[in-house]
């Protein structure tokens, strides 16, 4: 087989950044993280809405494009939204967010921008979400990309089988479902389940990492500082590649990498490390089909 597509994640080239810490900013400049990555010989490049921000202020979309057009990485993913659906204070800023993330996407054609649902656990109206995520893969098709929804466990939709029930629901060309490993096995999916339920029509992006088979006491740590490159955890990664094969998916794949561990590596070292790994997980995914 050809080899795997892969898109280095935001935070897989982000060192010492992680989601949610109020300053999500990378200390790696955006060129030397996009140049390093083509040099490494990846197919694509995660952002998110903090380092583009950053970058606005000393470069412009040209900039940006014409590096990651320099690099051959030819996958862009943009994140991260949430609050799509609030209102009052949330929304303004959720809002905000929105605009120049769909103003970037004009800008720089980014194959999807990744979402997720609500973390705090309270209600919300089943109709209201529908009805709020259709408008946002609306915008996003007027925009020229799409919208992936992550379904955390720590979210409402808690599931992989959740968020698709939802994305069948909102039936819109333009939403569709970003599977991480990590939703599957925390979500508590076994993978050879997901053809059951799975649209391939809405499976957009798909999410390589490892971890340790025990569920953790506390899931945000555990996906924040705890994941593992592909092969070190107990998870079949290589499995789930066939299982997501067989859905008729293949590619360009995303490698999340978030933990402590990956945080303390050099730029070109942990793209390196994360590349190498996740090709050795694709070459046992090709020797299990072969027997």
């Amino acid at each position: 087989m050809p080899e795997p597509e892969l898109i280095a994640s935001c935070w897989t080239t982000a060192g010492d950044a992680a989601p949610q810490r109020g300053d999500e900013t990378s200390p790696f400049a955006l060129l030397d993280r996009i140049r390093a990555a083509g040099a490494a010989g990846w197919s694509g490049f995660g952002l998110v809405h903090a380092d583009l921000k950053a970058a606005l202020t000393t470069l412009d979309y040209a900039d940006i494009k014409g590096a990651l057009d320099d690099a051959g990485l030819r996958h862009l993913e943009l994140e991260f939204l949430g609050d799509w659906w609030t209102e009052g204070d949330r929304r303004s800023v959720s809002d905000e967010m929105r605009g120049e993330l769909f103003e970037a996407a004009r800008a720089l054609s980014p194959i999807h921008i990744k979402c997720a649902g609500d973390f705090s656990g309270g209600f919300v109206d089943d109709e209201l979400l529908v009805r709020e995520f259709r408008q946002l893969a609306e915008e996003a098709a007027d925009a020229g990309t799409r919208m992936a929804l992550e379904a955390l466990p720590m979210t409402n939709f808690a599931t992989i089988e959740a968020g698709q029930r939802f994305l069948s629901e909102v039936a819109h060309p333009a939403a569709g479902l970003c599977i991480d490993i990590w939703h599957v096995y925390r979500g508590g999916t076994p993978i050879e389940e997901l053809p059951a339920f799975v649209d391939p029509a809405t499976l957009f992006a798909v999410e390589l990492n490892d971890a340790r088979a025990a569920q953790p006491a506390d899931l945000w740590i555990d996906t924040v500082d705890e994941r593992m490159l592909p092969g070190e955890g107990e998870w079949d990664v290589a499995g789930f590649i066939n299982v997501i094969r067989g859905l008729g998916f293949d590619g360009p794949w995303g490698v999340e990498i978030l933990s402590a561990a990956h945080r303390a590596r050099g730029l070109e070292e942990a793209l390196d490390a994360a590349r190498s790994a996740t090709l050795g997980e694709f070459a046992r995914a090709e020797e299990a089909l072969r027997g």
